[in-house]
């Protein structure tokens, strides 16, 4: 439901307009990205047919004709794996790409008037992710549990990674909805609607172990929250009051970094820290 409350009180009504034909706009590419009630073939992340992707083009393919379906065979698991391709192809290519010039300019508006009624909790949870993907060389390392700070000359980048227990191809959408497609890319949008949080954070550690890897988890869920405590990782939990420093605005990666010193440099942190 798109909603702009004015200074009276009542909703403003090109806003109802605005979200109108935006949607209408989406409509091609909501039946592209749900063809065949993809919904009903979730995969934890597009890359986990890979495998049964033989590198076909698919300019001229027709998706609507491929008879994807049951059972799922090699051959549905190849039909699927190419739309897995093409979702990421488009996500790739951002969403100035799928809209036209007009319903851009009124997404933006909606996007902004969003972000108003919410606080900035939009804008603000994308700056906060754009200074996580930074990688930079800093003179400030890690704040302490005391709130000393160590400075130290490192090199570190962050890679943002999200796990939502929604479906994964509308969970791609909603990126790219609110702007976060060049923060996140595709191969790390993990969903754990069957799989659970725990296997898909294991996943995780795999494909990103090293010596030198930290993780932390933020999210204001139980399931993240024993999915952390499982791997031992640090887990700063959204606090939705107002006002509140773990939340948007308020979250900062001075008091993330607090709680990546008490897991990480603690007696029992992992040996090899990851």
């Amino acid at each position: 439901m798109c909603r702009r409350v004015s200074k009276s009180g009542r909703c403003g009504r090109s806003t109802f307009l605005i979200c109108v034909m935006v949607v209408s706009s989406m409509n091609k590419f909501v039946e592209f990205v749900l063809m065949m009630q993809i919904e009903n073939y979730n995969k934890p992340f597009l890359g986990a047919l890979s495998e049964y992707d033989d590198g076909k083009d698919l300019s001229d393919y027709d998706f609507g004709q491929d008879g994807l379906g049951l059972p799922s065979d090699d051959d549905n698991k190849r039909k699927l794996a190419y739309m897995h391709r093409v979702i990421a192809q488009k996500y790739e290519k951002g969403l100035h790409n799928l809209f036209d010039q007009e319903t851009m300019k009124l997404w933006n508006e909606l996007y902004d008037i969003t972000d108003k009624y919410t606080d900035g909790w939009l804008s603000s949870a994308r700056a906060f992710l754009e200074q996580c993907s930074s990688g930079k060389t800093d003179t400030t390392s890690t704040a302490s549990a005391d709130g000393m700070v160590d400075s130290t000359d490192s090199t570190y980048q962050h890679v943002n990674v999200l796990v939502t227990s929604g479906s994964l191809i509308p969970s791609l959408v909603k990126c790219l909805l609110f702007r976060l497609d060049n923060l996140i890319t595709h191969e790390n949008v993990y969903s754990s609607w069957e799989e659970g949080k725990i296997q898909c954070f294991q996943w995780i550690k795999e494909r990103f172990s090293s010596s030198n890897v930290r993780f932390c988890v933020i999210g204001d869920g139980w399931e993240e929250c024993e999915a952390a405590k499982t791997m031992r990782w640090p887990f700063v939990k959204i606090d939705l009051r107002p006002g509140s420093s773990h939340r948007f605005p308020g979250l900062t990666l001075r008091t993330v970094g607090y709680y990546f010193s008490v897991v990480y440099d603690s007696p029992g942190a992992e040996n090899d820290k990851d």
